[in-house]
């Protein structure tokens, strides 16, 4: 976590420009995602060394249920850190309060996502123009890189994006959240377009 400081630094100057913004997260969503899958790994390790202790049950209990405590907090200030900071640049990202859509436009923003030339002709097709359409529904960060089928991974800043939103519906209370299949919502139906005379 040492390596973000200097870019969160960078990043709170008052000339940073939207590019700069961005360009940060990215970075720094990146690299926070790089020590949270090794976190990851490192504690599933520690359960599977307690699974194999437990087939020499009841003389291995007591290890095993030291070990299974380790893995649960194993590295766990770090992991809470590693999720502040995502969830920080998730929620930049789903809410975008400071334009950073708008001010770039379309094909900065694109180029700066590096979304390849197939998926960035379906978006503007599409009309999906915002950070949350582009990043955080269709993850379209680094589109010509494989991805993993696995609920909830994609790229760093799908990623972040992804517990921005599972935190707001975790601490929403229910009657309060939005239908995310309404019309015009990321699930829902698409709206008609507005048609205007010119």
């Amino acid at each position: 976590m040492t390596c973000i400081r200097p870019l969160a630094e960078i990043g709170l100057k008052p000339n940073t420009t939207t590019r700069d913004t961005l360009t940060i997260a990215r970075r720094v969503c990146r690299h926070a995602c790089a020590v949270r899958d090794e976190v990851r790994h490192q504690r599933r390790e520690l359960r599977r060394k307690a699974r194999k202790l437990r087939q020499f049950e009841p003389f291995t209990k007591l290890a095993a249920d030291m070990m299974e405590e380790q893995s649960r907090n194993h590295r766990a200030a770090e992991w809470e850190s590693v999720r502040r900071v995502l969830l920080g640049y998730g929620r930049l990202i789903v809410l975008d309060h400071e334009g950073i859509a708008e001010t770039l436009g379309f094909e900065a923003l694109a180029d700066l996502l590096n979304i390849n030339r197939a998926d960035r002709e379906k978006a503007h097709r599409e009309g999906w123009r915002t950070l949350s359409d582009l990043v955080g529904v269709h993850d379209l960060e680094n589109s010509s890189e494989r991805r993993s089928d696995e609920w909830g991974t994609g790229s760093p800043l799908y990623e972040a994006a992804f517990l921005a939103m599972v935190e707001f519906i975790h601490s929403t209370p229910t009657h309060l959240l939005p239908d995310p299949f309404a019309p015009g919502a990321p699930f829902g139906p698409k709206l008609p377009p507005v048609l205007r005379v010119v």
